[in-house]
């Protein structure tokens, strides 16, 4: 390697390094993500975290940034050691940070890298991120309120999430152990179920619009194809039979139904005013299929439960009073943050709104 190439591979190396900050500074998980090869590693052995691969360092980003008021890193330049197509180097950062739930501090911190250099450029192979020191004393300052996003409006829960969105919900989803797929419409999810929902098994169907309005709810209940359980409780006397209803509701072979939100870090949000339907999705039912409509997709849990309480809600209630005769309430509240058994939870995302 020549004295030129040299020079040339330090300073876009430590663009690399400058990047990589300013992506974290300004939110930009995807190009965050973008700044490492498509096997690259994050590791944070302090916190403790992993992340391996694009998709999974895009959703940890979205995780993690999601829970900051507000955060600084400066990174200071360190050694870079060349070695043909690779190099390995170092990189100084000093952070400050508090979170939305109240935790703050500062620290200095290392960056030991590994980098390669690929057909887009030198990426991180290996970002490893090793604390020097760290005080958790209460920080004086703040972060200025005009310089905060603006809160989604009431318009924004019906607006369709963009494409893009979508492709990050469904990374994020996957990361946390759900599989995650996005569809074109009601119609596709519909078909989809009967791919994913073998003959004669035992399925429960939530209340939920966005299953009676795709024809799905009456697909699994009306249509002969699976042991369905809704009508089955509809036949039980409630005085009588409370403990086989209890057992049928919350353990059949498959429960279908959908959120009132899914946030941009992987996680699902329902509510109900029994509760008699949760069980199922929390982990009761062998196997979960949530249809979500693109207007669902919110930033975070605190935005998720803003569109339950001022978007959902109201509806909801609305149709309780038409069906029931009695208001409906959020008494239930389940979020799924992660899926601990892989297989066991699906995702469909429709890049159309349905249900509310």
């Amino acid at each position: 390697m020549n004295d030129f190439q040299a020079i040339a591979d330090r300073v876009e190396i430590e663009a690399l390094r400058a990047e990589f900050s300013d992506a974290v500074m300004m939110r930009d998980r995807p190009r965050l993500a973008s700044l490492f090869t498509p096997d690259g590693v994050l590791r944070m052995p302090d916190i403790p975290v992993e992340q391996i691969g694009r998709e999974e360092i895009l959703a940890g980003g979205e995780r993690l940034q999601s829970q900051w008021d507000f955060f600084v890193q400066n990174t200071h330049p360190g050694t870079i050691r060349l070695d043909g197509d690779t190099a390995t180097g170092r990189a100084y950062l000093h952070e400050l940070a508090r979170t939305l739930d109240g935790r703050e501090g500062l620290n200095y911190a290392v960056y030991h890298d590994r980098y390669r250099r690929t057909e887009e450029g030198w990426r991180f192979a290996e970002r490893v991120y090793e604390v020097r020191y760290l005080d958790t004393s209460p920080l004086t300052g703040t972060a200025p309120r005009a310089a905060a996003a603006p809160a989604p409006t009431a318009a924004s829960f019906t607006e369709p999430a963009t494409a893009g969105r979508l492709e990050r919900v469904a990374a994020a989803l996957r990361a946390n152990g759900f599989a995650a797929e996005i569809l074109d419409d009601a119609a596709a999810a519909r078909a989809r179920i009967k791919d994913l929902i073998p003959e004669g098994a035992g399925v429960l169907t939530g209340a939920s619009e966005t299953l009676r309005l795709s024809g799905i709810d009456e697909d699994i209940n009306a249509g002969g194809r699976y042991d369905a359980v809704k009508p089955r409780l509809l036949a039980i006397d409630r005085a009588t039979g409370a403990d086989e209803f209890r057992r049928l509701l919350a353990s059949p072979d498959y429960v279908v139904n959908s959120v009132a939100a899914v946030t941009e870090t992987g996680s699902l949000v329902l509510a109900s005013g029994s509760g008699s339907q949760l069980p199922a999705n929390a982990g009761g039912a062998a196997h979960a299929v949530w249809i979500v409509g693109a207007q669902k997709v919110v930033p975070d849990l605190s935005t998720a439960l803003r569109r339950l309480e001022e978007h959902v809600l109201p509806l909801e209630n609305a149709r309780a009073l038409e069906v029931y005769g009695r208001p409906s309430a959020v008494n239930r509240l389940l979020v799924l943050n992660a899926e601990p058994h892989p297989g066991r939870g699906t995702v469909l995302l429709l890049r159309e709104a349905v249900g509310y």
